[in-house]
């Protein structure tokens, strides 16, 4: 699917500036590595721009680089709205590692998770859809018939999968390899790569939540487990989404996803997550379907997210939030909370972020006393900084399922 034409160089342009973070993580990005050399070439001229180490939250300080204007990205058609760099990692003891073609836009945040191997290891990242050239997705119903008795699908209602495997190509290609994903970090990176991280954010979010739909309904349906085989989804756009294993992310999508990947599409008197096919609407025109650029600009004209899918895939769909998220011992509570707050839910946070500062030790331990004080506010403000969230010293909905899935997979690891 990425061929030649998805990775041909252009020449990096000016006119904006974006910034760049880059993460480094040992052992599958469950510890963060510090002192890690990084080097930030130009593609162009090969030349160093700028060499930094990371911190003990394995954290490189953030980078501002020039971009295209930010037109390029707001209208189709326009020249390459991103430049590109490549990004070389090295640490004593483990295998270099070089990524090519990580994209940056203007005012936007470029978000590069490196994870260091013993060996050698590299990823080139190919364009992204609006830019690339991909094969075109092959229609399907919006809506599944399930072969009951046979069909595989036992959920009495659709669920949130902690993990997703994507297979590495169409179908058919045995050679392709499986790669097994957090559920959130599939549609982060999907998002990454079909959407542009510089339009309106409620764009971004009907965007996220097509791609969620989707996904979901791969997963409701079982549809490939029920042809075989042993893969939630594909990252053939052809059918499926896009996806690059270890790609860059935008903080903008990433928040964004954070925010809503319980909640999905469906239409009354069905129990499925709907199949929300989209395609750019540029290029390709596809009636009934949701169209990239058509939702930019109806989110320029100040659409909710809602209206904009409504727009598209009919006023009868509404938005359903999943009641369980698999891999996660407690649900959120459904308030928020902060200091002054008590209880059970309280001390679950408590719990979970000293199991997971025996892996990232500049959290705090805090005492597990249900009490919500300065001392777990702090604790929460660092794990906050060290994942990437914004830094409020309060849980929401998206800090309390990071810090869940973190302590699940500390867990798992220990």
């Amino acid at each position: 699917m990425n061929g030649e034409n998805n990775t041909a160089p252009v020449q990096n342009t000016r006119g904006g500036l974006g910034q760049l973070q880059i993460n480094a993580f040992l052992e599958d990005r469950r510890v963060p590595a510090e002192d890690v050399s990084v080097r930030v070439i130009d593609p162009d001229s090969g030349n160093v721009l700028e060499e930094v180490q990371t911190n003990a939250q394995g954290k490189a300080p953030e980078l501002t680089f020039p971009t295209p204007p930010l037109e390029f990205s707001m209208e189709a058609g326009r020249p390459r709205p991103f430049n590109q760099y490549n990004v070389l990692v090295s640490l004593p003891g483990y295998g270099q590692t070089v990524i090519e073609n990580v994209q940056m836009f203007p005012e936007v945040t470029a978000v590069q998770n490196v994870t260091l191997r013993p060996t050698f290891s590299g990823l080139l990242i190919p364009y992204p859809t609006l830019w690339g050239d991909f094969p075109p997705k092959i229609p399907e119903d919006a809506v599944k018939e399930l072969p009951f008795p046979e069909n595989l699908v036992v959920l009495p209602e659709p669920v949130v999968p902690e993990l997703i495997v994507v297979h590495q190509g169409r179908p058919e290609n045995t050679d392709a390899a499986n790669v097994t994903v957090l559920f959130t970090d599939y549609i982060k990176n999907v998002a990454s790569s079909e959407i542009y991280s510089t339009w309106p954010r409620e764009t971004i979010k009907a965007n996220v939540l097509a791609i969620i739909s989707f996904t979901l309904n791969r997963v409701y349906t079982e549809w490939y487990r029920n042809k075989g085989f042993d893969f939630t989804v594909t990252n053939s756009t052809a059918y499926d989404q896009a996806f690059t294993y270890g790609r860059t992310i935008f903080r903008e999508i990433s928040e964004v996803v954070d925010e809503i990947f319980t909640t999905y599409i469906t239409k009354p008197d069905i129990v499925q997550p709907l199949f929300t096919q989209y395609c750019d609407g540029a290029r390709r025109i596809c009636p009934g379907w949701l169209s990239q650029w058509g939702s930019k600009d109806l989110g320029d004209q100040g659409y909710p997210a809602l209206q904009i899918l409504k727009s598209f895939y009919g006023y009868d769909i509404f938005l359903m939030e999943a009641q369980k998220v698999e891999g996660i011992p407690i649900s959120f509570p459904g308030y928020v909370l902060e200091e002054g707050s008590t209880g059970a839910p309280v001390q679950t946070i408590q719990h979970q972020l000293n199991a997971i500062s025996n892996n990232y030790p500049l959290i705090p331990k805090v005492a597990e006393d249900g009490v919500y004080g300065e001392s777990t506010a702090n604790a929460v403000r660092v794990f906050q900084e060290t994942f990437g969230l914004p830094v409020t010293g309060r849980v929401n909905f998206p800090t309390w399922y990071r810090i869940s899935g973190i302590y699940t997979a500390v867990s798992e690891l220990a």
